[in-house]
Formats: structure tokens, sequence, C-alpha cells
């Protein structure tokens, strides 16, 4: 009786094997041929050109891709890239929104002062309006100054 635990050997022909193997490679390097280059079983085969039922009595390279799905993920190599550069915008953007609600508080202060400075000038103006008796003279240049 066999081992429950070991894998059974591959009932494909050797040609088949080594066309299931670089397509399981050009699928994992992300350089599918045939496919959209999705890590699916279905493209495996698709890839390799041959049947589903070939393919699943390739049991040996099924474990090794099952294996290197479990241990790396479905990604493939674009869309983890993908993946990397759409995290890298969102911590881009936060830090933009963050620097934009700054930059938003400093003009609402900035737009507060300068409505204070304008009613205090506009009440400064009223007064001198009103204050007829404060009359304002020139001063008058004076000439060269002569020197003895």
């Amino acid at each position: 009786m066999t081992d429950s635990a070991a894998v059974p050997e591959d009932q494909v022909s050797p040609k088949t094997a080594a066309a299931l193997r670089a397509a399981m490679t050009r699928l994992l390097d992300g350089r599918p041929q045939r496919t959209d280059g999705r890590l699916t079983k279905e493209n495996l085969y698709k890839e390799a050109q041959v049947s589903r039922a070939t393919m699943n009595r390739a049991h040996a390279i099924l474990a090794e891709w099952d294996a290197h799905l479990a241990t790396h993920g479905k990604a493939t190599p674009g869309e983890a890239k993908r993946d990397a550069t759409i995290a890298d915008l969102k911590k881009r953007l936060t830090k933009k929104t963050q620097e934009c609600t700054l930059l938003e508080n400093k003009l609402k202060a900035a737009h507060t002062a300068i409505a204070a400075l304008f009613h205090d000038n506009e009440a400064l103006r009223q007064q001198l309006n009103k204050d007829v008796s404060t009359t304002v003279t020139p001063i008058r240049p004076r000439g060269p100054r002569q020197r003895r």
C-alpha cells in the first residue's frame, strides 16, 4: 500500500510535464503567452495547452503549484507591483490631504485676522471723520542746512 502523505508520481508524458512546468514558470514570472496571467489552475492548463484532465494527472506539478501559491499568494508580479503602487499613492494622498487641511486652517485664520484689521481700520476712519477739531498739519520739509 502507498503512503497517503507522499505525492503520487505524475501520470503524464515527459513532454506534457515539461509543457506544464514551462507554463507554470511563465505564469509565476508574470509572462503569460496564452492567458490573462491570473494564477489559477485553469490558466495553468490553458497556458500549457493541455486538457484539464491531463493537468489533473500531473500530481507532482500540481503539488508544486499549490505549495507556491500557499507560500507566495495568488498575486502575480504585476498585481503585486500594482498593489504596492496603490499603497504608495494612498499614503501620498493622505499626506497631501493633511497638508491641505493645515493650509485651509491657516487660510481661515488669516481671513479672520484680515477681517478684524479691516473692521479696526474702518472704525479708526470713522472716528477720524467724526472728530472735526482734529487737524493734521503736515511737516514741511526743511531746506538744506547751511553751514556757518
